[in-house]
């Protein structure tokens, strides 16, 4: 007799408590999945099927998988059916358990360690899901499943991977022998509607007074650098700001994962690309740069500068390319011009430290350095001018966050404030219409 037809005998007279039965319900379940995942692989084309819209990828299963339970002759009840087919769906065209996960918009990332141990991050905390994997293939197929779409691999040979999914969502993934315990996936998830700069000031990012001094920055054309950690909103930030951009450019975004997202009318998007399997055929940021300056752009963004790309990144600042924005990973404004020049040297151009802080000076105006505080929210903790004096590079905060403590509930507590600096940048912008009165930079608590 196989399984198919002793699940479907009755019940025995032995007494099963509500567990037992559960756990009987569950290892059926998945021996249905298992089965009718076999038949679809075998006798469906799942790849046409995963390029239809969303409901029409479930109405082919369902049709499908009813279809072959009318060939077989079997009695499922409707409660058990309904799971069966959403498992096949999220298996076979979806992303398995991680479904649940991704459909929902406050969750901003998921972290899969191993096939029982998956984290999520909530308002910026982390927290441990009930969600399962049923092993460690399980975890390999929605690799695959993710990275198959965008013609990447992972194996032995190549054991880490990023790829995006279709809301643009970014996703890494690496297996043995890199990660020693399994393969594991990290999510970062994006909102299908992007912050706007009100939304960061509902949440206490940064104040009006402050957006509205980052606004009149973006207008009047200032090159701009947002520092900070990972997590601590340097895209979303880099996103909004290009958001202020007035129409009539003409905008170049180069990104290793394209994550922006903002509408804008003559946009051309970049993206990096890995070597492929003979290790032929990687395009790099640094190459992206140096194409972009040949497309007539009036900005460049740059998603981050990682390596030798910030020379480039700072001659197209340099060279007319005003009001371009990029990111940092550091963490303050002094941490981020090191980490510029380590990366600058890194080009192997024989250039000296004075020339390149030259660069700096001559480039870059504006750094904005984001942080993750401790109760996990996102702060703008400092706005500080680029500025050059007696052949020495200065930077002088223009507004920052300063933290006071922790609340009984552990929440930051602390204000924004006026350091009562005034910019030099000042000027550029009473030239660009944006002028703001020296009474705005005051010294004192912004409210």
């Amino acid at each position: 007799m196989s399984w198919l037809e002793k699940i479907q005998q009755p019940s025995s007279s032995t007494s099963w408590t509500g567990r037992d039965k559960e756990t009987i319900r569950d290892t059926d379940l998945d021996r249905w999945v298992r089965h009718y995942k076999d038949r679809l692989i075998k006798e469906a084309n799942l790849e046409e099927i995963i390029t239809l819209p969303p409901y029409e990828k479930k109405e082919t299963i369902q049709r499908l998988i009813s279809q072959m339970i009318d060939e077989e002759k079997v009695i499922i009840p409707s409660r058990d059916m309904n799971e069966i087919i959403q498992q096949l769906i999220h298996d076979s065209v979806g992303f398995g358990p991680l479904e649940s996960l991704l459909e929902r918009d406050d969750i901003t990332e998921i972290m899969v360690n191993s096939p029982d141990d998956i984290y999520i991050e909530r308002h910026g905390k982390l927290e441990k899901t009930s969600v399962r994997f049923k092993d460690e293939e399980h975890i390999r197929h929605i690799i695959d499943r993710i990275i198959a779409p965008i013609g990447r691999r992972i194996d032995e040979s190549s054991p880490m991977v990023d790829a995006r999914l279709p809301d643009g969502s970014r996703v890494n993934a690496a297996i043995p022998p890199v990660s020693i315990d399994g393969p594991i996936i990290s999510i970062r998830k994006f909102n299908k509607d992007p912050f706007s700069l009100y939304d960061l000031i509902q949440f206490g990012t940064l104040t009006e007074t402050m957006g509205e001094f980052l606004q009149a920055l973006v207008k009047a054309k200032t090159n701009i650098l947002v520092s900070g950690g990972t997590g601590s909103g340097k895209t979303t930030l880099l996103n909004v700001l290009s958001a202020s951009i007035p129409q009539g450019e003409r905008i170049v975004t180069i990104e290793d994962m394209a994550e922006l997202r903002f509408s804008y009318d003559n946009l051309v998007r970049m993206e990096a690309r890995p070597a492929n399997m003979e290790g032929e055929g990687a395009i790099t940021i640094n190459h992206l740069v140096k194409n972009a300056l040949r497309m007539r752009p009036d900005r460049v963004i740059v998603g981050e500068v990682r390596g030798s790309e910030a020379l480039d990144m700072l001659q197209a600042m340099n060279t007319g390319h005003e009001g371009s924005l990029t990111t940092v990973h550091a963490n303050s404004p002094k941490d981020a011009l090191g980490r510029l020049e380590a990366m600058v040297i890194m080009s192997g151009l024989p250039l000296t430290v004075d020339i390149i802080r030259d660069y700096f000076v001559g480039a870059l105006d504006i750094i904005v350095q984001t942080e993750r505080l401790m109760d996990g929210k996102r702060r703008i903790v400092a706005i500080s001018e680029v500025s050059e004096e007696n052949g020495d590079i200065r930077m002088e905060d223009i507004f920052r966050f300063r933290q006071e403590g922790l609340t009984d509930h552990g929440e930051v507590s602390g204000y924004f404030e006026a350091t009562g600096y005034v910019p030099n940048i000042s000027e550029r912008l009473r030239a660009y219409g944006q002028a703001l009165p020296d009474l705005f930079f005051r010294e004192g608590e912004l409210v």
